[in-house]
């Protein structure tokens, strides 16, 4: 992570964690799916709201990750918000093929801890 050219009013809006890191929660745009949990720095963000390509930070490679650039499953960004405490990000995209790295559809398809009985 390094020197970033993201815009100084949104990035004094951000608060990060100790790593210096926003959670960005990716969900599909029409249909409100939550696709993702990841991780962005202030050059994520600003590559992200650039490029129109979701961009990460990968805590285990240490580097940057294009969405879409190895798999082909792309993440083409139409809106990026901030919440209310500006720890959080979400970013609203059109989802080419699964966002899961296992090959689901989003990265919460599998394991249910609490269903409620009207579902």
């Amino acid at each position: 992570m390094g020197r970033s050219e993201l815009d100084p009013a949104i990035a004094a809006r951000l608060k990060r964690n100790a790593d210096g890191l926003v959670c960005a929660v990716t969900q599909q745009r029409g249909t409100g799916e939550v696709l993702m949990v990841a991780w962005m720095d202030d050059e994520a963000l600003h590559r992200t709201l650039t490029t129109g390509r979701a961009t990460y930070w990968s805590r285990s490679r240490a580097e940057y990750w294009v969405k879409g650039d190895t798999s082909g499953h792309v993440q083409h960004v139409h809106e990026v918000r901030l919440d209310c405490d500006g720890d959080a990000l979400l970013v609203v995209v059109d989802q080419t093929g699964p966002a899961c790295h296992t090959g689901t559809r989003t990265c919460f398809d599998t394991d249910v801890l609490l269903a409620s009985d009207d579902a």
